[in-house]
């Protein structure tokens, strides 16, 4: 079959586009497609915005009966453009689907807290609904994320250590599966399945339309507190202040009350999407970076996410280890270790902006299992490889970079690895991602720093780790899954479980869309 003879679906209550449709263009796009558009071969031969879990099944039916596949998308992105396919596959668009009143719900049940929501809110919103309950669970930071693939691919962010991932917290995921039926998986009702959703092949094992989380209450971590600190980018703070992080992350030991993570970009960033509370001050004391229109220009800096929350009463936070952060930062107004609830900390956290900087960009997301960081000598050649593509302004080239710990015998993010996700890596300490954003004709520079950077990261005298690691949601390089997945997941058997479960759930290929997948068994 080809582009061309796919017409639109008949039946179906939600909108559909074929690539003759004058919206077509807008609605193909997302975040990967500016850097593997036709690489990755995002021009699905139908878009459809479903309006319910019967147009999805209709479609489910006429893509088996056409002997075609289907990609799904709850709206966020995918940095390679797995939640996309081409003609003449389906694209199925979940951004606006389950989003009515009746997609969020609060449950108690045996003195616990759930959450029942649809997967297309994204995080900034869903965020909202949690703290107008006095609710907070862990999940990302970018708020145009959407729950769907966030829940399948883990759901990391800034309380990994204290709480885990947020596909840590799920109780059920309600499917729509390979027969166009509609069903709830639990761990009870089919281990396989529901461990294979979670952390397995995003997408590739039905179309998930509602999950059910346990969610955390305010009321149970009274004295909860953070700091967003900013400074303006120097080496030698961004090295002291990995130097903090790697101490953190090399001490199997350090206390599970504490979460860091920190962020460089490149100057011309949209700092108030990161951090808006800084605007009236820094026009006050910085009136050098508005032009005369009033629009700032922003210089590099770093931004550090810190906080400590009580488990038992006797609980009390080492404030010497939030001065020692807060040393050179720049404006009060984002440094006090303020005292507030964790939804309300959980809401800081979070930045506005949907895509860091406005051009393609090669993406490195790895995870690391080192507990010997300092002494590897991590924290000063990762300053010295970011100063390296930062410091240039003529290079046309901007990073995005994060660092964040997960690792200790006492996080969560390694506590939960038995908790029946097939989520992998979960005895890692640290997570580090370094986009790099350029100019049309200054691809080959990205691309050498990119992997001058993972070769000296990476291997028996990496700096980083001894063994490359990634991670679904940072997926980079080779778009077959199926031939890299050892750089995904732990060992072979936990692979040929993944294989069957993919098997039984996707039999005909028809959540096949593109090559990023488990193979099927």
């Amino acid at each position: 079959m080809s582009s061309k003879d796919l017409a639109t679906i008949s039946g179906l209550s939600g909108a559909q586009y074929t690539q003759e449709s004058a919206e077509y263009a807008n609605r193909r796009y997302q975040y990967a497609t500016s850097s593997y558009g036709e690489e990755h071969h995002m021009t699905p031969g139908l878009i459809i915005y479903p309006n319910s879990k019967e147009d999805i099944s209709k479609v489910i039916k006429y893509a088996r009966s056409q002997k075609i596949a289907i990609a799904v998308r709850t709206g966020g992105h995918q940095y390679s453009g797995a939640s996309s396919t081409k003609a003449p596959n389906i694209q199925l668009d979940l951004k606006t689907t389950f989003r009515g009143k009746d997609d969020r719900q609060v449950l108690e049940k045996d003195g616990s807290t759930y959450v029942r929501t649809g997967v297309s809110w994204p995080l900034g919103l869903f965020n909202e609904f949690l703290g107008s309950n006095g609710l907070f669970v862990p999940h990302g930071q970018c708020t145009n994320v959407h729950l769907g693939g966030h829940v399948q691919t883990g759901g990391y962010g800034q309380l990994g250590r204290s709480f885990g991932l947020f596909g840590d917290h799920i109780v059920g995921l309600e499917i729509v599966d390979w027969e166009g039926n509609a069903k709830e998986v639990t761990k009870e009702s089919d281990l396989e399945l529901f461990s294979a959703l979670l952390g397995g092949s995003p997408g590739n094992l039905g179309i998930i339309t509602h999950i059910t989380l346990k969610v955390h209450r305010d009321k149970d971590y009274s004295g909860s507190r953070g700091i967003k600190a900013l400074y303006w980018y120097d080496p030698n703070t961004l090295e002291r202040l990995l130097t903090i992080l790697a101490a953190m992350s090399d001490d199997v030991d350090f206390p599970r009350n504490y979460d860091l993570c920190l962020s460089v970009l490149s100057s011309s960033n949209d700092l108030l999407d990161w951090c808006p509370e800084v605007d009236l001050k820094m026009q006050r004391e910085h009136p050098e970076l508005y032009g005369k229109d009033g629009i700032p220009f922003w210089p590099r800096v770093i931004i550090v996410f810190a906080q400590w929350v009580p488990f038992e009463k006797r609980d009390v936070p080492d404030m010497k280890w939030f001065e020692k952060i807060k040393e050179g930062c720049l404006f009060p107004l984002t440094t006090r270790v303020e005292e507030m609830p964790m939804s309300q900390l959980t809401k800081k956290w979070i930045f506005d902006n949907i895509r860091e900087f406005d051009h393609p960009y090669t993406k490195s997301t790895l995870l690391s299992d080192s507990t010997t960081l300092i002494k590897d000598g991590w924290p000063k050649w990762c300053a010295s490889r970011v100063d390296a593509i930062v410091k240039p302004e003529a290079n046309r080239c901007w990073l995005s970079a994060q660092f964040q710990n997960f690792g200790g015998k006492n996080s969560m993010f390694t506590r939960n690895s038995t908790n029946g996700t097939s989520l992998s890596w979960r005895d890692s300490t640290l997570c580090a991602t370094m986009d790099v954003f350029y100019d049309a004709d200054h691809k080959t520079t990205a691309e050498d720093w990119h992997t001058v950077t993972v070769q000296q990261a990476v291997g028996k005298k990496g700096k980083f780790s001894k063994q490359e690691r990634r991670v679904l949601w940072g997926s980079f390089g080779d778009f077959d899954l199926d031939k890299v997945w050892k750089l995904y997941y732990e060992d072979e058997e936990k692979y040929e479980k993944l294989k069957e479960a993919r098997g039984k759930a996707d039999p005909e290929g028809t959540f096949s869309p593109n090559t990023f997948a488990v193979a099927r068994k």
